[in-house]
C-alpha cells in the first residue's frame, strides 16, 4: 500500500504586542486574503531557523526589527486547511515592544498598523487561532 506524499510548507508568524493592549497587523498585499490582514509572516528560507525567519519577516514586513533571541515560541500551527494554497506548518512567535514603536510597511504589505486587542479586524488563515493562544500564554 503506498501512501500519496503531501507537500508541507514551513513558515513562521510573529505576534508583536505593546505594553498597552496593542497588536501589529499587516495588510496583504496578494492573494491568498489580498486586501485582508493578518500577523507579519512568511516562509522559511533554506537554512534559516523559524525564529530566524520570523525576526526576517517582521523586519521585511513591517520596518520592526528584533534579535531572534528576543522572540518567545508561542507554538506550532499545522491544521490541515489552515491555508488555500496547500499544507503549511507555521511556528508562531511573540514579542512585546513599548507604544509608539515605528512600522513602515514592506515586502508583501500594503499597510502596518497597530490595533487595539479587543477591536480587531477580521483576520487571514488562522491568524485569530494563533493570536488568541499568544494572549492566553501571556495573561
Amino acid at each position: 500500500m503506498s501512501a500519496a506524499c503531501e507537500t508541507i510548507r514551513y513558515t513562521a508568524d510573529v505576534i508583536v504586542t505593546t505594553t498597552d493592549g496593542y497588536v501589529l497587523l499587516i495588510e496583504r498585499g496578494w492573494d491568498p486574503y489580498a486586501g485582508r490582514w493578518a500577523l507579519p509572516g512568511g516562509h522559511v528560507d533554506s537554512g534559516e531557523t523559524s525564529r530566524a525567519a520570523a525576526a526576517r519577516e517582521l523586519a521585511e514586513e513591517a520596518g520592526v526589527y528584533a534579535v531572534p533571541e528576543e522572540l518567545t515560541q508561542i507554538g506550532t500551527f499545522d491544521q490541515p486547511g489552515r491555508d488555500p494554497r496547500g499544507r503549511y506548518v507555521t511556528v508562531a512567535y511573540q514579542l512585546t515592544v513599548v507604544p509608539g514603536t515605528i512600522v513602515e510597511p514592506g515586502d508583501d504589505a500594503v499597510r502596518a498598523e497597530w490595533w487595539p486587542l479587543n477591536a480587531l479586524p477580521p483576520l487571514a488563515f488562522d491568524h485569530a487561532d494563533i493570536l488568541r493562544t499568544a494572549m492566553g500564554s501571556t495573561s
